[in-house]
Order: structure tokens, then C-alpha cells, then sequence
């Protein structure tokens, strides 16, 4: 597997550090997870519980191995030292100076291991006013500006459903981790790795962020329809709505091509995107009168078979029984011992050679603690 050899010990809850190190351990990096006798991992007791067992927990702790230490006692202490000593990379995500306040300073873990690779995930970065405030999700979902620009034109700023700040920092600090470690193929050197929630959902806001530092103006909510782009969201079909993306003129002329509307684009009012966005709610009223006299599946099949993006709208039960995903491997089963089989979700990178594996089920609290620390003690 892709990284094999590669030993984390993570200090991480929740999901934000959990994520980066399930993308680890998924490409084959033995992924060392330090928890309290305490409960252990919070999300080992939160989520959809099924005969005791958080699958939530499993989903996001596949492929790791759990011990307990206590951080907090000198004992504990020393043997996260001794962890470090051979390990490649540390992932915690605790506040700014809490690690180094627990004994473990910059200073200290680069005197330990001058090749241990330190990634931090914390709530807005190690510096400026924020640092020592707490964060979560919905938190970061509202600082970064992700809120104000999701939701209805006449709503309320409105949060995305999934935890988006914990999954993209995580992705982020997994992607850091991989480049610092290429980084000590050549300078042998360990480094520090940060990313943080509001940071990571920043650099997502992509054109929205573009068109505010080009005109100045806060982009506005819009819904499902496009804020640079027009025609473009979702629309009525008979029996249903259907998801339609012409993401520039080729593909405009494609959709209103199929509708038999490509004419409209001769007018003054239609012609350029510019045209079409000052003019939109008139442009989807005649759009919408012909999408409603065919049904999902029409629409579906016509559509894309002109080449222009289109999809229905589905929900949890429709995706996973969907063919395309099904055929992707994003559906998978693990045997949990004492629980059976437990469904999670497949692996979104797929590598030709070393691909990511399921070889192991989520552990239980404190499963591995005597083989990690036993075999540590007697080197």
C-alpha cells in the first residue's frame, strides 16, 4: 500500500483530525490511536448506535489501531515519548498551545525525533486574536462566509448539512502530512503542518471569493440557481425535479437546444451569460414551462445525451443503490467483530498499484494498548 511504514500516533477526536488520519490509515499507514480510559473518543457514543456499536465511530476510526494513555499523568507522558521516538508523524488537534503546556513544546518533540512530521488541526490557526477561542464546525461554516452565501435569496444565512469545515481541514492536514513526508525525502528533516477549519472552508469559496475581490460586492444568496451563471439549478420536471449545469455557452446552447428554446439565445436579453443573469427570472419561467411537460427520466436521458450535464435530485437510499456508485466500490462492509457486518462509505481515491484497502475494522477502546506499548518496552 501507498504508505506502508509509515506510523502515525494520533491524538485527535471527533472528525476533523479522525478524517486525516483515516486517509492515511486507508493508503496503508499504521495509524496509532492514543485515547482516555475515560470514554475514549467522544464519537464512540454519538451517531446512529446500533447493538452498542457508533457507526459513525466506525466509519471514521476503520483501519486503526486504539490504545490508552493518560495524557495528564506522568506515566502516560513518558510513553507518548517513547511512541515519538520511531514514529513518522504526530496529527493532534488540540487549541494552539495546549500540547506544548502537556510537556510536548516544538522544542521538545523536534529533540525527541528531529524527523517526526507535527500536524496540528485547530479552529482558526496558531496566530492572531482568535487562537485561543474554541471552534466547531458551525462555527467555522459561519466565520469563513460559507453561511452567508448558502441558503434561499429570502432566507435565513443557512450551515451545508455534512460538518464541510472538519471534512476539508482533515483532507487538507492528510494532504500536508503527504507533502511533508515527501518534503523529508530530501531534507530528512521533520516539519510542522497546520490547517485549520475557517481556513480550510476559506479557500473553498472558489469564484465566490474571485468576484468579491474583483467588484467589492458581497455576493449574494441564490439558492440553487448559479451566482455567475445563468441558466443553471434545478427545474421542474412532471413528476419531479431535475439538476441541469450548463456551465458556459457551449453547454447553454446544448440544453436549450434539447428544450427547442435555442432561438431565445437571439435575443437581446438572452444573448450572453451577462444578459441571461440580469434577465434570469425571465429566462427560467420560459425554461421551466418546457421542463414540466416531460418527466425526470426524459429529462435525464435527453439531456445528457446532448452533452450537457444533468442528474436527479437523490437522496441516502438512492445513492447507495445507485448503479455508478455501486460499480465505484463507494459502498463497503467491514466485520466488526461482536457487531457483524457494518456498512461505510468506500474510498473516493483510487490508485492503480497501491490502492487504499479496508484491512482493518474500527478498534475497540483500548484494544491494542498491550502490543503497542508491550513491544515499545522491550526495545
Amino acid at each position: 500500500m501507498a504508505l506502508s511504514g509509515i506510523r502515525v500516533i494520533d491524538l485527535t477526536r471527533i472528525l476533523a483530525g479522525p478524517f486525516c488520519t483515516l486517509l492515511l490509515a486507508d493508503m496503508g499507514a499504521e495509524v496509532i490511536k492514543v485515547e482516555s480510559a475515560k470514554g475514549g473518543d467522544p464519537i464512540r457514543r454519538q451517531g446512529a448506535i446500533k447493538d452498542g456499536l457508533s457507526w459513525y465511530f466506525a466509519q471514521f476510526n476503520r483501519n486503526k489501531k486504539s490504545i490508552l494513555l493518560d495524557l495528564y499523568s506522568d506515566e502516560g507522558k513518558a510513553d507518548l515519548a517513547l511512541l515519538l521516538e520511531d514514529a513518522d508523524v504526530l496529527v493532534e488537534n488540540y487549541r494552539p498551545g495546549v500540547l506544548a503546556k502537556m510537556g510536548f513544546p516544538p522544542e521538545r518533540l523536534k529533540q525527541i525525533n528531529p524527523r517526526l512530521i507535527h500536524a496540528s488541526v485547530s479552529g482558526y490557526g496558531s496566530s492572531g486574536p482568535y487562537v485561543d477561542r474554541p471552534s466547531f464546525d458551525f462555527i467555522a461554516q459561519a466565520m469563513s462566509g460559507f453561511m452567508s452565501v448558502n441558503g434561499s435569496p429570502e432566507g435565513d444565512p443557512m450551515r451545508g448539512a455534512p460538518p464541510m469545515s472538519d471534512l476539508i481541514a482533515g483532507l487538507y492536514c492528510a494532504f500536508g502530512v503527504v507533502t511533508a513526508l515527501q518534503a523529508r525525502e530530501r531534507t530528512g528533516e521533520g516539519q510542522m503542518v497546520e490547517t485549520s477549519l475557517t481556513n480550510g472552508l476559506i479557500s473553498m469559496m472558489a469564484y465566490l471569493s474571485a468576484q468579491y475581490f474583483a467588484t467589492g460586492k458581497v455576493p449574494e444568496r441564490t439558492g440553487n440557481n448559479h451566482p455567475i451563471v445563468a441558466p443553471y439549478g434545478l427545474f421542474p420536471a412532471r413528476d419531479g425535479m431535475v439538476a441541469v449545469a450548463p456551465s458556459n455557452d457551449v453547454f447553454v446552447h446544448r440544453f436549450l437546444g434539447v428544450l427547442g428554446l435555442e432561438h431565445i439565445l437571439e435575443e437581446d436579453r438572452f444573448r450572453t451569460n451577462a444578459d441571461r443573469m440580469a434577465n434570469r427570472s425571465a429566462l427560467l419561467e420560459i425554461v421551466n414551462e418546457v421542463t414540466k411537460t416531460e418527466t425526470v427520466d426524459h429529462w435525464i436521458d435527453v439531456i445528457n445525451a446532448a452533452g450537457c450535464p444533468c442528474g436527479r435530485v437523490q437522496n441516502l437510499e438512492e445513492v447507495f443503490n445507485d448503479p455508478q456508485v455501486l460499480s465505484q466500490e463507494m459502498v463497503l462492509e467491514a466485520d466488526q467483530p461482536g457487531y457483524g457486518r457494518v456498512k461505510m462509505t468506500g474510498f473516493p481515491v483510487k490508485l492503480s498499484d497501491t490502492p487504499a484497502k479496508l484491512h482493518r475494522p474500527a478498534p475497540k477502546l483500548g484494544e491494542h494498548t498491550e502490543e503497542v506499548l508491550g513491544a515499545l518496552k522491550k526495545r
